[in-house]
């Protein structure tokens, strides 16, 4: 709708358009609003229609143009030119100026999309990462300055790059200034978070609130001598949780959430948007009332600043994923885009069983994602990876999902001797048997043991296994995004274990420093590390120049009847579909050349693979796939 206003107006002055933007979301934004807060908060939503306007008047004017030039492309995000990488600025090259001297290393490799990991300022001790947030635009000084960040995003304007930062929107740190007044006894701060003086109404919550950190912070309340109150800390005793049932709380984070826009940022990382809306006798993820939020975020943000698009951290249930992305009257108006955590998860699984039963199966289950979302797809990222696997489908296959969750954990977590992967756990919970894994990609696919025992055919594998889990997200559908260090084979960085305030979180076993003198012997020797980037860097350029890598929901899934072979397709209305073929399994493994042949890859005998640029031909009438193999044959 807002691309055909941009269009149809002749003289496209960005006030008028401003106007027509507000005029079509008014009715949407309206409903969702008094949904969220009941029909007689007339006042508060005269507020925020007043509050719209000056918050595009402070949007500077180059981005106004850049939002009505996104608006005329359409779908930006879902484009085959997408390509990201995500990374700690200070791990990376110490600050912003010094990411900024590197923009020539991903325009290099092919990444034109960098999502930095949280660079505002946060307390000086235990901070999670930065997402215990004290301010949501100013940026810590171990970083640099804003003025830093807006030199970093010109030069990433010009070069056509996309940057994403994270907006931490369930909470704030104990030392933001919200809870600094709220400490000090000021009545209406107190109300911008959960408070209660009394245990009654925290010990009622805690009857249905799981634990997100047990080990390190059991519960989600945490007592405040200051104010005399128990305040809800879901993730950790110094974040805050938000009370968004409050409208002033959401015209404040609105506000933010604007601000770091107009800080030149294209795409805004929703973190923890699952937890936004708490309810007593729920789990208080997932509530209907939290997807409103988000959308009313999305409509306001649509209407002030277009060219910004939204992000949802949501790790949750595979049915859950899609929701993130709307349903019903806000189908499609929630966020653009969403993690494909199901696909990462599915992904390990399938690694440690050799086998792709469990991934069609949830694959096929997922509902299919709006027209015009798309899916940032990973295999590892800052943090753990949890196996939020669906228990049904796992039952169907004849496991049992607590003996299966184990058998993952136990072969990732180093408590099998005979597994190639070097990984550390994380959270675990003895009283459910629950926990996560931690390690870097090459750790975790068996690099660093085989590099320690010089074994030549572990480490060809293990090479073969980084390599084929990139190329599947490559070609999946959506934004690949991959973790700093994963393109040059990092191995898990222990020294966090000798840090104080570090070495309680195993994560920062896969949060290493880039390795620059690796980097700068990768053309003077072969090395495992070699491979893997120069093989990503062509994988890269390879999806680059082939629109049907962009995302138009041209994915389909196709069964073999090999449970270690996954196989799926990228269509086009063109001939130049593409057959994505990968071998889960450390033998080879064939696949029948009559399907080849069906779907349309197969003349006289004879294929062609994009990789390796060669036609090949079929001399039994079957495909050898080698262990841990990635095709991608082009019809």
């Amino acid at each position: 709708m807002h691309k055909l206003i941009s269009s149809r107006k002749k003289k496209k002055d960005l006030n008028d358009l401003f106007e027509l933007r507000l005029a079509t979301n008014l009715t949407l934004i309206k409903n969702l609003f008094f949904s969220i807060y009941g029909k007689n908060r007339n006042t508060e939503f005269a507020a925020l229609l007043q509050k719209l306007p000056k918050l595009f008047d402070k949007r500077p004017e180059y981005l106004k143009k850049q939002d009505i030039h996104r608006l005329g492309i359409g779908n930006w995000y879902q484009s085959e030119q997408m390509m990201g990488m995500q990374l700690y600025v200070d791990h990376f090259n110490k600050d912003l100026k010094g990411l900024q001297d590197k923009l020539g290393y991903f325009e290099d490799l092919g990444i034109n999309f960098l999502h930095l990991m949280p660079i505002t300022e946060r307390p000086k001790g235990e901070n999670d990462g930065g997402y215990a947030v004290n301010n949501y635009t100013a940026i810590a000084k171990k970083y640099g300055s804003k003025k830093d960040l807006a030199s970093l995003t010109q030069q990433m304007r010009a070069k056509k790059m996309y940057l994403m930062l994270d907006f931490v929107v369930n909470h704030t740190s104990d030392e933001h200034a919200w809870a600094k007044k709220a400490k000090s006894g000021n009545t209406r701060y107190q109300d911008y978070y959960y408070t209660y003086a009394e245990r009654d109404v925290p010990d009622a919550f805690e009857k249905n609130l799981p634990e997100v950190f047990p080990e390190t912070s059991p519960g989600n309340f945490t007592y405040i001598p200051e104010m005399e109150k128990w305040v809800m800390t879901v993730f950790n005793t110094y974040q805050w949780d938000l009370n968004y049932t409050n409208p002033e709380v959401f015209m404040a984070m609105l506000a933010n959430l604007v601000e770091l826009s107009n800080m030149g940022v294209d795409v805004v990382r929703f973190d923890a948007l699952a937890f936004l809306w708490k309810k007593m006798g729920t789990v208080s993820q997932n509530l209907p009332e939290a997807h409103a939020i988000i959308a009313l975020f999305r409509m306001c943000l649509q209407v002030v600043a277009p060219g910004t698009i939204l992000l949802a951290e949501a790790i949750v249930a595979p049915k859950e994923i899609i929701n993130y992305f709307g349903t019903g009257p806000t189908k499609g108006n929630e966020c653009e885009v969403a993690y494909n955590a199901s696909l990462m998860a599915l992904l390990w699984n399938s690694i440690a069983t050799k086998k792709t039963a469990l991934l069609y199966k949830s694959l096929i289950d997922i509902p299919n994602k709006p027209h015009d979302a798309t899916w940032i797809n990973y295999i590892r990222c800052h943090d753990d990876i949890g196996l939020g696997l669906d228990d049904r489908l796992i039952q169907e296959l004849g496991w049992n999902p607590k003996g299966h969750r184990k058998f993952l954990l136990d072969y990732y977590c180093q408590r099998l001797d005979w597994s190639p992967a070097k990984g550390m756990l994380f959270m675990h919970n003895p009283k459910t048997g629950d926990g996560r894994i931690t390690g870097s990609a090459a750790s975790l696919l068996g690099l660093e043991k085989a590099l320690l025992t010089k074994n030549k055919t572990e480490i060809d594998q293990s090479v073969a296994k980084i390599i084929m889990l990139h190329g599947i997200i490559l070609a999946f559908g959506g934004i690949p995004l991959i973790y700093a260090g994963d393109e040059i084979g990092t191995l898990n960085d222990y020294s966090f274990l000798n840090e104080d305030g570090k070495k309680e979180d195993s994560r920062w076993v896969n949060r290493p420093k880039q390795d620059w003198d690796v980097i700068k012997t990768l053309k003077k020797k072969k090395s495992p590390q070699q491979r893997i980037r120069d093989t990503l860097k062509m994988l890269i350029a390879i999806r680059k120049k082939n629109p049907v890598f962009a995302d138009h929901s041209n994915f389909t899934l196709h069964h073999t009847g090999n449970q270690h072979i996954l196989l799926f397709e990228r269509t086009s209305k063109s001939k130049k579909s593409v057959l994505v073929l990968c071998n889960f399994d450390d033998n080879p493994q064939v696949l029948d050349g009559s399907l080849l042949s069906k779907l349309g890859y197969l003349k006289n005998q004879e294929f062609h693979e994009m990789i390796t640029a060669t036609t090949n031909k079929l001399n039994s009438g079957f495909l050898e796939v080698k262990p841990y193999q990635l095709l991608w044959l082009q019809k």
